[in-house]
C-alpha cells in the first residue's frame, strides 16, 4: 500500500471482489471526485463473514486483480491488511486501524452500496463504525424514488439525525451520505458465469484484470 504521509481525506471500499470490475472502479471513481479524497483504497476480504466460501477464489489471487486494476489510477490503491489478518474479515478492525494511521482529525469515508448497508445491523460491533469514519451509501438514481430516511436500517436509525440534502449526522460527529452513481449492471457472479461459459468479458473488467483471469485459469 502507498505511503499514507498527509492524506487527510481518505475513501476505503471493501469487499470480496471475485473479480472486480468496471462498476467497482466506477462507482469509487465517483465517489472520490465528490468528496475530493485524496486517496480511496480497495480492502479485499479474505473470509467475508456474509458470503459463503464456495466459488470465491483464493484471497491471494482477488488481490492481485485489484492491485493490477487500480494501478493506472494515482488515487487508487490496494491493500492486503484484511488478507493478513487472521480470521474472518471484521470492517470495524480495518477502520480502526486506519483511524490509528491517521490519526482523529483525518476524515475516512467508508464506502458501501446500499444493498450492504441495508443489512449493517448484522456487523460485527456495528455500532461502533460511525464512530471510526463517515459512510457513504452509494445507489443507482433509479431506485431513489424514497427519502433516504427509509434506507436506514432500524438498527442504527436512532443513531442519526436528519442533516443537510441526502446526509445524516451522527452523535461522534461523524456523517452518513447518501450518494447516487452511474447505474452500470454488471456483477460479478454474472462475469464468473461467463467466463465459465467461455465467453469475453471484454469491457466488464479491466484488461490486465481480464488477462489475468486467462493467463491463472480463474473461474473454469
Amino acid at each position: 500500500m502507498k505511503n499514507l504521509s498527509g492524506i487527510r481525506r481518505l475513501g476505503i471500499v471493501g469487499g470480496t471482489f471475485n473479480p472486480i470490475h468496471v462498476g467497482h472502479l466506477r462507482s469509487a471513481e465517483e465517489v472520490c471526485e465528490a468528496f475530493d479524497l485524496q486517496r480511496v483504497v480497495f480492502i479485499v476480504s479474505a473470509v467475508p463473514p456474509h458470503k459463503a466460501p464456495a466459488g470465491i477464489i483464493d484471497a491471494a489471487h482477488r488481490y492481485e486483480m485489484v492491485r493490477r486494476a487500480v494501478q493506472d489510477n494515482p488515487n487508487f490503491d490496494a491493500s492486503s491488511i484484511e488478507i493478513n489478518r487472521e480470521g474472518a474479515s471484521y470492517t470495524v478492525d480495518t477502520l480502526s486501524y486506519f483511524r490509528r494511521r491517521l490519526g482523529a482529525d483525518a476524515d475516512i469515508f467508508f464506502v458501501l452500496g446500499l444493498d450492504a448497508f441495508s443489512e449493517i445491523g448484522t456487523w460485527h460491533d456495528y455500532d461502533r463504525l460511525f464512530e471510526l469514519a463517515h459512510f457513504v451509501v452509494t445507489d443507482r438514481p433509479t431506485r431513489q424514488t424514497m427519502e433516504p430516511d427509509c434506507f436506514i436500517p432500524s438498527q442504527v436509525s436512532g443513531l442519526f439525525s436528519r442533516g443537510k440534502g441526502n446526509s445524516f449526522e451522527h452523535g461522534s460527529g461523524t456523517r452518513l451520505f447518501f450518494h447516487n452513481i452511474t447505474g452500470l449492471d454488471i456483477s460479478a457472479t454474472r462475469i464468473r458465469s461467463l467466463v465459465g461459459e467461455g465467453k469475453s468479458i471484454r469491457y466488464l473488467v479491466p484488461p490486465a484484470v481480464s488477462l489475468y483471469i486467462q493467463q491463472k485459469g480463474l473461474y473454469r
